[in-house]
């Protein structure tokens, strides 16, 4: 089946930062750059012809400022703040904006706040809230990551565990492993509760590989995993077993 595409539209009055969003929206295959525009007033026009899944939008602009422009649209599209100053963090979350990436902007934060404007299968969908409905939109949810000089898509449903190494995570699925610079807390954000759970501070797994388990140990398929002792009570309130499960003998 053939992978969805989303729209991107970049608007900032600096052509530099324009060519640096533009090169990496072109490292991800399921971005298509359909426009740019060098002030915010051209983009009403933009709108009004083009559909627009994402927008990277620069707050300080000349005549009217990305905020301006957000609080005077109706229905925006998902919008990724690209700016040089901090102190407008706030504000922007206040409009419910998808991310907010501080000049210069690094390919890794660049690709989170892409994955992050993505469908995942969160309680994004107010009137979808069982279970059922959570597990089908689960099992079509994916994530894209930077890995030997390349975006590697990532089924979530094929994913076994992930291991963190330093800087980086080890992603063991069905089919591979997939290095990726990326830290543990930013992944696990990431991805959907319950359907991923962090049982230590190196390990996130897929509850759903989950073979059996004890007070101290996960077992994955084939692979035995810590379970760390800051993350045991939470872990087995996840599995519904409190302090009645078994300990490791």
């Amino acid at each position: 089946m053939k992978s969805q595409v989303f729209n991107c539209l970049i608007v900032d009055d600096e052509p530099p930062a324009r060519e640096v969003l533009t090169r990496y929206i072109q490292t991800m295959p399921m971005l298509k750059l359909i426009g740019e525009c060098s002030n915010a007033l051209q983009v009403y026009d933009f709108l009004r012809t083009e559909q627009v899944d994402i927008m990277f939008l620069d707050i300080q602009m000349p005549q009217l400022s990305g905020l301006e422009l957000i609080n005077s649209l109706s229905h925006p599209p998902k919008i990724i703040f690209t700016t040089a100053f901090s102190e407008y963090a706030l504000e922007s979350y206040e409009l419910n904006a998808v991310d907010y990436l501080l000049k210069p902007i690094k390919l890794e934060r660049f690709i989170k706040a892409v994955n992050k404007a993505l469908p995942m299968p969160l309680s994004q969908q107010p009137d979808k809230s069982t279970m059922e409905i959570k597990e089908k939109t689960a099992s079509d949810a994916f994530l894209y990551f930077r890995a030997e000089r390349k975006m590697v898509k990532v089924i979530l449903k094929e994913v076994k565990y992930i291991e963190s190494l330093k800087d980086y995570v080890k992603i063991i699925t069905d089919q591979e492993q997939v290095i990726t610079k990326y830290s543990m807390a930013a992944l696990e954000a990431m991805l959907p509760f319950p359907f991923f759970l962090r049982i230590h501070r190196s390990f996130i797994i897929n509850v759903s590989k989950l073979k059996s388990y004890t007070t101290t140990h996960v077992q994955i398929e084939n692979q035995e995993l810590p379970i760390g002792k800051l993350y045991q009570r939470e872990v087995l309130k996840a599995f519904g077993a409190g302090e009645n499960a078994p300990e490791l003998l």
